[in-house]
């Protein structure tokens, strides 16, 4: 059995155990490791009062450049992120509006969705009064659908770009934007999962998406309790007189000034990264735990990456018709039940498929792929 991993101080004295994390970048399971430099902005911006308006605002504009956008916004999470894309649709900048959410009655407030982009985190859409208003097949939406969905009451069109939700049938981002801009509507963009590639904080407003969520921790490596929204600057004005530190449906999302401080570094460190030689690493890792189970009979053990649903490499196990072990289903619980703990990706509730499981390198540090291909192969080869 490998070693424990050493607990920090605080979460001895808490009773928490350390996981080793190789399901991506989970917020349930701590989301990523904050970058030195970011905590050390966050220290520094403690030390000093300011006006968070100012903040907000310069904060944005740091962040606009960056993107090439019009206005940015530092957000409580992607989370609130779509929180404050449905509140910017439906009240605008109206005060009396804002301050009725999310009451919505005699507003524009239906969000048409497809029917393949449903997922968990659409329930903050509905948070500021939006009404889901469904379209196509679980793997196909025909443009007319989306056509006749708009109507004098739809706000905004969501699209969710997250791995294994966009099958082959369903509308394109691009098919969408034409749709729904030749009807004056804007386009919602969540991509709060899709860093790295760094590309794709600039790829979805250059193709004219008019709000773009992203996460602020996750690839980024800011404060887990961040994110990033992008786009138009009357709709990010919007969302920011929606937020905190306004009374507003927002409030509740707060950020505070060290957040702030800590994403805006962070993003800095990100962009300016060597993305060919982080992938390089990210697929050593996974080379090193394929080598280590490619032996067992009945599986298929591969490193994968694609532009869509891998978009980093990942390690990932097949289970092929002549497999004889455990399941995949049974194989994470006992990784996850044991010491340390282990989380790897498993299952169609994670993007993939029943008979496969995948290891994310994102937060795996150093060692940790040698003790992930350990503990996988005892638990796939215990009789």
């Amino acid at each position: 059995m490998p070693a424990s991993k050493p607990v920090p101080d605080i979460y001895r004295r808490l009773g928490v155990r350390p996981v080793v994390h190789g399901a991506g970048t989970t917020t349930r399971y701590g989301g990523s490791i904050l970058r030195p430099e970011a905590l050390e902005a966050m220290r520094e911006a403690s030390q000093a009062l300011v006006n968070l308006d100012e903040l907000n605002e310069a904060a944005g504009a740091a962040i606009a450049r960056m993107l090439g956008a019009e206005a940015a916004f530092v957000t409580a999470g992607a989370s609130s992120g779509l929180v404050l894309q449905a509140a910017a649709c439906i009240a605008g900048d109206d005060p009396a509006r804002i301050a009725r959410l999310p009451d919505t009655r005699g507003l524009r407030h239906e969000i048409v969705i497809q029917r393949s982009h449903r997922f968990a985190y659409d329930q903050a859409y509905r948070v500021a009064g939006g009404t889901l208003v469904e379209i196509g097949l679980a793997r196909r939406t025909q443009p007319f659908e989306l056509e006749e969905a708009i109507t004098d009451r739809t706000a905004a069109v969501a699209y969710l770009v997250s791995p294994f939700t966009s099958p082959p049938g369903v509308l394109s981002l691009e098919q969408t934007l034409a749709i729904a801009h030749r009807r004056g509507v804007p386009v919602i963009v969540d991509a709060a999962s899709m860093l790295p590639p760094r590309e794709n904080l600039t790829k979805f407003l250059r193709l004219g998406a008019d709000l773009v969520s992203f996460s602020g921790g996750k690839g980024i490596r800011g404060p887990q309790s961040t994110g990033i929204l992008a786009g138009r600057r009357d709709l990010v004005r919007a969302a920011a007189l929606n937020a905190s530190p306004n009374q507003a449906l927002g409030r509740a999302a707060k950020t505070s000034k060290e957040e702030i401080a800590g994403l805006v570094t962070a993003l800095e460190l990100f962009m300016a990264e060597d993305e060919k030689a982080e992938m390089k690493r990210y697929g050593d890792l996974c080379a090193t735990i394929v080598d280590a189970l490619a032996d067992i009979p009945g599986l298929r053990v591969v490193v994968e990456q694609d532009p869509v649903n891998r978009v980093i490499p990942h390690a990932v196990v097949y289970f092929t018709p002549d497999w004889v072990g455990p399941s995949g289903h049974a194989v994470q619980v006992a990784l996850a039940g044991g010491e340390p703990h282990v989380y790897v990706q498993q299952g169609a509730h994670q993007g993939g498929y029943a008979d496969e499981i995948a290891i994310d390198p994102i937060n795996l540090q150093p060692g940790d792929e040698t003790l992930v291909a350990t503990r996988l192969r005892e638990e796939l080869t215990r009789r």
